[in-house]
């Protein structure tokens, strides 16, 4: 039995710069940070003349090629596993399609159950490049690379989109002191809505390719934003950070007619009236969670209490994709 597990993510700052219709035109930067809440694969050999994979549905086929599911049939496929005999299983302590880079998270896993499976060692970014062969290149999705890193290295990192497509990663600089303040203050909220994050990133990608000016503006003041967040973070300034994810929450809704409601609004503004000094949508948008920033969240919780909306306590995750068993 083998058992691999891949941290979920909250965005920081910079989200949707880690796009290349972005980064090859003007480098990407953001912040982003793995937390303690997971996807999981476990795998067996299976005596059986089939693979049978586990999700919300079973499948068992003769080989790879015949697998419904894309994302485990191509990483099959790329470790050359096609012909084996085996069961394989996913699960995860958060649903999919909620902003948290599940599917990212779910792919690193995989890629590091199969590489187990065959006695190969693999490195953070490694697994991190593989994945996003697997969801960018093979399967053609317009997303970006921070959720492929992040889930791979862990912790909580700067990063850097190259022209090249390389990808700089650095653990952020900041105090303990200011790690735990940042990890005590910030709460997640579950808004009910699950959604697909690839028509919101669609939209944003075929703008960004088509040189649109106002989507290349929004998207450069929020690369700003991440690199004010890093020197935020570095000089302990965390309710400036504060302040500059109320103003990124302002900026991304402009991105998309598709990224927020008139509940999520209204809950937002509820929010913030009861104690919180900063927040956003957490992911592409349209749904998923909302994260805030207070330094009041009694006040906060007993408020989002009386509406009912369900928070997720969570803690930061400094390990990225890793063997459990």
């Amino acid at each position: 039995m083998i058992i691999v597990r891949s941290p979920l993510r909250i965005s920081l700052g910079g989200g949707g710069t880690d796009l290349p219709s972005y980064y090859e035109e003007n480098e990407g930067f953001l912040i982003t940070a793995a937390m303690n809440k997971y996807v999981y694969i476990t795998m067996h050999e299976n005596f059986n003349d089939e693979i049978l994979v586990k999700y919300s549905k079973n499948e068992r086929v003769r080989n790879a090629d015949d697998i419904d599911h894309p994302i485990f049939r191509e990483c099959i496929k790329m470790l050359e596993l096609g012909d084996e005999r085996f069961e394989i299983q996913s699960m995860a302590d958060i649903p999919a399609g909620t902003g948290l880079g599940s599917s990212s998270s779910f792919t690193t896993a995989l890629l590091r159950c199969l590489h187990e499976y065959k006695g190969e060692p693999v490195t953070a970014e490694q697994l991190a490049r593989e994945a996003c062969e697997i969801e960018m290149v093979r399967l053609n999705e317009p997303i970006g690379k921070q959720d492929q890193y992040i889930a791979a290295y862990g912790g909580i990192r700067a990063m850097w989109f190259r022209r090249d497509g390389s990808v700089d990663v650095r653990s952020v600089n900041m105090s303990r002191e200011t790690l735990y303040n940042l990890e005590d203050n910030l709460v997640l909220y579950f808004t009910g809505f699950e959604r697909s994050a690839s028509q919101i990133l669609k939209e944003q990608d075929d703008k960004t390719k088509a040189s649109d000016s106002d989507m290349k503006a929004n998207l450069d003041m929020v690369k700003q934003m991440g690199l004010d967040s890093l020197k935020a973070f570095e000089r302990g300034e965390l309710r400036r950070f504060a302040d500059i994810m109320k103003q990124h929450w302002e900026i991304k809704k402009k991105r998309s007619g598709h990224m927020t409601n008139p509940e999520i609004d209204e809950w937002y503004d509820y929010a913030m009236a009861n104690g919180a000094l900063g927040g956003k949508l957490i992911g592409a948008g349209g749904g998923g969670f909302l994260m805030f920033y207070s330094e009041d969240k009694v006040r906060l919780r007993e408020a989002m209490r009386k509406i009912c909306l369900k928070e997720v306590r969570f803690r930061f995750e400094n390990q990225g994709t890793r063997l459990v068993y």
